[in-house]
């Protein structure tokens, strides 16, 4: 099972329990050796400050990069958009029936689009649907092109649809394909349990125990990794990408 087939909420209630389980093995650790008579277990303050700044900036590499791919989906989506659009105008240039037939696949296509945003069609599912409308397309491009090779407003239209196709490219890519490795999801958790294992050997060399302060921390840090798990995943979760531009051009396109 992958990581992001666990929902989002599973994601912070499993990160809560872990802190909590990292702390409590820590403490168990030093009373353990204070019963066995091996004296404390010494964990000064700066190996605890060493060991949480390097899970800070492990945290702040990670959410860059998930904020920053957030931003790119949103810029894909508004050049996308315009190109579509581009590619609808330049294609009242050719003679029908190819004229009509490339504006009806254009429309069908923004229309796909839009709904596999709202989750109204499996990712997997609209891939291959799109994939399908881009094939027709690209045979009426060729067919135009062949029947006009002379043609400027076929060669437009063709290198409109160019863009079309490689803005489908850098969205599924970015969307779907470039998220945040296995490796460091797997980095930080284990960053995150020896950090709280150090903390609680440390809680347990003063001998008290302050509950409120350990649920603090645990929600702490379980909301920043909530928050980089809602940004990896365009699809799921509170931080959507908004779709407006998509939608935008759809009403447009069929008021014509």
């Amino acid at each position: 099972m992958s990581f992001d087939s666990v929902p989002i909420w599973a994601v912070l209630l499993a990160t809560i329990v872990l802190v909590f389980l990292a702390i409590e093995v820590g403490l168990r650790l030093g009373k353990t050796r204070r019963l066995q008579g091996g004296g404390k277990l010494e964990v000064s303050g700066a190996m605890v400050g060493a060991a949480m700044g390097l899970l800070a900036f492990m945290l702040a590499f990670t959410f860059n990069g998930a904020a920053g791919r957030h931003d790119a989906r949103k810029t894909l989506i508004i050049e996308e958009a315009n190109a579509i659009e581009t590619a609808w105008l330049r294609a009242g240039f050719l003679a029908d029936p190819y004229r009509t037939d490339s504006r009806g696949l254009l429309r069908d296509y923004v229309d796909l689009r839009v709904k596999a945003a709202r989750g109204e069609v499996e990712i997997a599912e609209a891939l291959r649907g799109s994939e399908a409308l881009q094939e027709k397309m690209w045979a009426l491009a060729v067919e135009v092109g062949q029947k006009n090779p002379a043609s400027i407003t076929a060669g437009l239209f063709i290198q409109s649809l160019n863009e079309v196709f490689d803005l489908h490219l850098k969205r599924v890519t970015v969307a779907i394909r470039n998220r945040v490795p296995p490796t460091t999801w797997i980095t930080l958790y284990l960053l995150m349990a020896v950090g709280m294992a150090m903390m609680g050997a440390q809680l347990a060399q003063s001998g008290t125990r302050h509950f409120g302060i350990e649920l603090a921390l645990a929600v702490s840090f379980s909301l920043v990794l909530l928050l980089i798990t809602d940004l990896d995943r365009p699809q799921q979760g509170f931080i959507t990408v908004s779709q407006q531009a998509l939608t935008e051009l759809q009403t447009k396109l069929k008021a014509r």
